[in-house]
């Protein structure tokens, strides 16, 4: 419909850039034609990423794909990765009554994340009953059985153990999708990990193509995407497209949710940047005990010169929605005290934010 709306011509088929203005389209019919165009833009996205030796059948060997259309509740479901998706649908899963355990090669969940971030999410999925087998690896999983057999060993070397389970979830991250597009023959350069590299105006390295999205550097984030769509759109008739990606936001769509924007203490400490931190539990908040929903915290990290916004942490039961507050002050540059002068809503989860912003002064009200 929207397509139709905005009067976008659209072909469907195999597409392959032959030449820069030309994209040849292979339909199903294997019938080819050949469009004509002033810019391209590849938008091709990602793929999921495979375990060498495991191959995924969606059926019981599953992707993040067949994960969403199982047709029954696993006894016992083996995530293999504790990134965003393993953890979001390994908690779905077990919220509907099935045994989750996650095998993940590093020391802990959903790396590049704030540290307490994550340490606070997996002590909630635990107490779920989730099982997490932290600095460990799945080397096989044999699937000649009814029940699919897994050969875990830790990370470092050691002695494996096998782990039977009904459903084996791959989720170990995506990969950009660059087959098959015609990239090498015409001279487009990917980078060190196969993603299309692009200038600040996602230019690549031939003249009258362009790329967005997963295909390019960056976090495989839906809105990033979108924002680099309409930036490109408006830098393709000359205007300024430009996206922040310092107020991207992040979110896990686990229960509760996990959301950030900004940097994490870690990432702060690393770059030798000197910090005040708040913090406000939802221990606290009015709605959030009624609501029955007190797990978690929002976090606040700011600047120890200049109080403005760094990083913002959510761990709560509506976090996705809840840091959209946070990257529109980023976006304007927002200090922690600008924050905590905003009149909140009482009673509401987002007063925890106002209080959060306070705290980074040290002046909490309701704790």
């Amino acid at each position: 419909f929207l397509l139709k709306k905005n009067k976008v011509d659209t072909f469907h088929g195999a597409g392959r850039i032959t030449a820069p203005g030309k994209v040849e389209v292979k339909g199903a019919d294997n019938k080819t034609q050949t469009l004509e165009t002033k810019s391209i833009v590849i938008a091709t996205g990602s793929d999921v990423a495979r375990l060498k030796g495991i191959e995924i059948d969606e059926k019981r060997i599953v992707s993040s794909t067949g994960a969403l259309s199982l047709p029954e509740v696993p006894k016992h479901l083996l995530v293999i990765g504790a990134g965003v998706i393993g953890l979001e649908l390994g908690s779905v899963w077990r919220r509907l009554g099935a045994q989750v355990t996650v095998v993940e090669f590093l020391d802990g969940i959903l790396p590049g994340m704030d540290g307490e971030v994550r340490r606070q999410a997996q002590r909630l999925l635990e107490k779920q009953g989730m099982t997490f087998k932290l600095s460990s690896k799945v080397t096989a999983v044999d699937s000649s059985g009814k029940r699919l057999k897994a050969t875990v060993e830790p990370a470092k070397g050691g002695a494996a153990e096998t782990i039977e389970a009904d459903t084996v979830l791959v989720a170990i991250g995506r990969v950009p999708y660059t087959e098959g597009l015609g990239l090498n023959e015409l001279g487009v350069k990917l980078d060190e990990r196969g993603r299309v590299a692009v200038d600040h105006y996602y230019a690549t390295s031939v003249p009258g193509i362009w790329a967005i999205g997963d295909v390019i550097a960056g976090p495989m984030l839906a809105h990033k995407a979108e924002d680099e769509g309409v930036a490109v759109a408006e830098i393709l008739v000359g205007q300024a497209g430009h996206v922040n990606y310092d107020a991207i936001p992040n979110v896990v769509y686990t229960f509760p949710e996990i959301a950030t924007v900004g940097k994490g203490e870690e990432e702060l400490k690393a770059a030798g940047v000197a910090y005040n931190a708040g913090k406000f539990p939802f221990t606290a908040n009015g709605r959030a005990k009624v609501n029955l929903t007190t797990d978690g915290f929002v976090k606040i990290l700011a600047d120890a010169k200049t109080d403005r916004v760094l990083g913002v942490q959510l761990i709560c039961a509506d976090a996705g929605n809840m840091i959209a507050e946070a990257a529109i002050a980023m976006e304007f540059g927002a200090s922690a005290e600008d924050i905590a002068r905003t009149c909140h809503a009482h009673p509401t989860l987002s007063e925890a934010v106002k209080e959060a912003a306070m705290a980074v002064a040290k002046r909490t009200i309701h704790m």
